[in-house]
């Protein structure tokens, strides 16, 4: 029995044995989870730092950007024109050469370069001597005629005269009456009149001068309506069909704008430059417009009556909108728009503004969303940036 005793006693100790392998075993798992959470917790208290501190610089950009000044405008719709400004010039509204119907000398001019004229008046005188003597002699041949044929039919009526002896007389008093009309309008020619009233722009003669039919006599112009003449490019023509009244600006009459009527568009281009001929008419009563001064015309090919616009310096262009910053509440908002007709250095807002709000106008480079703005300027009216 003892025997049996002392063989038994190794067993717990082998237990032992297997119980501390175990736990050794198990060692490397434990070190390793515990590695994990202590990394775990590190990361934890690294990202609460990384927030903490972005919050910080969030909180003391936030205070910097307070800083900034703007200048806001307020929305109120207006019209809007599509237009363009072309070049023209202006030109009488009738411009007649005076010629000379009749050769012969000038003896004297009624007129002046510079005067006005009324239709009819006198413009210069011509030695009508040749042409008296002719008609004279033409008118003595026709009245010996017409007795000569009065005596003709007398004597035809007792039969002491043919018939062909009668026409034949008939025939010549005829032909001495034209000739003598075409001798009394030739004497009438030499006194040279103005076929309308108006100023004379030129005279091309001299007294003593010697004339030949159809030499200058005078230039006559008519101001007291003008011509503008303007050349309108292929992709315009179609809008200018439609148009009525236009705009004129003459620089030499210190920019002054006068109103014009289209009067006429030609069907055909110019085959030099391309451009169709348009001819406008302005009423000069004042006759402060002369001819061939440099013009330019605006023509409206769209115009919209009450639309929202704004400064096309204050749109924001990002890839694949546009942007617009506005204020409320003394804090900066986005506004994504849609744009339209350009008008100068306004751009229409299609879309994404409405009546009454505050567009940032001066500054807008320099705020970001959600930020709060100083107005150190309010406007109504675009054109009040420029006082």
């Amino acid at each position: 029995m003892k025997a049996n005793t002392e063989t038994e006693q190794p067993k717990p100790s082998r237990t032992k044995k297997r119980w501390i392998e175990r736990i050794w075993g198990t060692l490397p798992f434990i070190f390793l989870i515990v590695l994990v959470v202590i990394i775990a917790n590190l990361f934890q208290r690294i990202q609460t730092k990384k927030e903490r501190i972005a919050a910080e610089k969030s909180a003391g950009l936030a205070q910097e950007q307070t800083a900034v000044n703007v200048v806001t405008l307020e929305i109120a719709p207006s019209p809007i024109r599509d237009r363009i400004n072309l070049p023209g010039v202006t030109a009488p509204w009738i411009q007649l050469k005076v010629l000379s119907e009749v050769k012969g000398k000038v003896l004297k001019k009624s007129v002046k370069e510079g005067e006005h004229i009324i239709k009819g008046n006198i413009i210069a005188r011509l030695d009508n001597r040749d042409f008296k003597n002719n008609f004279l002699s033409i008118r003595a041949s026709y009245n010996a005629a017409k007795a000569s044929l009065n005596r003709l039919e007398k004597l035809q009526k007792i039969g002491s005269s043919t018939q062909a002896r009668l026409d034949e007389t008939f025939a010549k008093v005829e032909n001495l009456k034209a000739a003598m009309a075409n001798a009394a309008l030739d004497l009438e020619r030499c006194i040279i009149r103005s076929p309308l009233s108006g100023v004379v722009n030129r005279l091309f003669i001299e007294e003593g001068q010697y004339l030949s039919a159809a030499d200058p006599v005078a230039e006559i112009i008519q101001i007291n309506r003008i011509k503008v003449k303007v050349g309108i490019p292929e992709s315009d023509v179609d809008a200018v069909r439609h148009l009525n009244d236009f705009e004129v600006k003459i620089d030499a009459l210190g920019g002054k704008t006068f109103r014009a009527k289209k009067h006429f568009l030609s069907n055909t281009a110019d085959s030099m430059a391309r451009l169709y001929n348009l001819n406008l008419v302005i009423e000069n009563v004042n006759k402060e417009i002369l001819p061939d001064m440099f013009a330019r015309v605006e023509i409206v090919k769209k115009e919209i009556l009450n639309g929202i616009s704004v400064p096309i310096y204050a749109v924001i262009n990002r890839p694949k909108e546009k942007i617009v910053y506005i204020v409320n509440d003394k804090h900066v908002a986005t506004r994504t728009v849609e744009l339209g007709l350009l008008d100068g250095w306004r751009i229409q807002i299609k879309s994404g503004l409405k009546k009454g709000d505050r567009v940032i106008v001066v500054g807008q480079r320099n705020v970001n969303p959600g930020q709060e703005v100083k107005i150190v300027r309010s406007i109504k009216d675009m054109e009040d940036l420029m006082k």
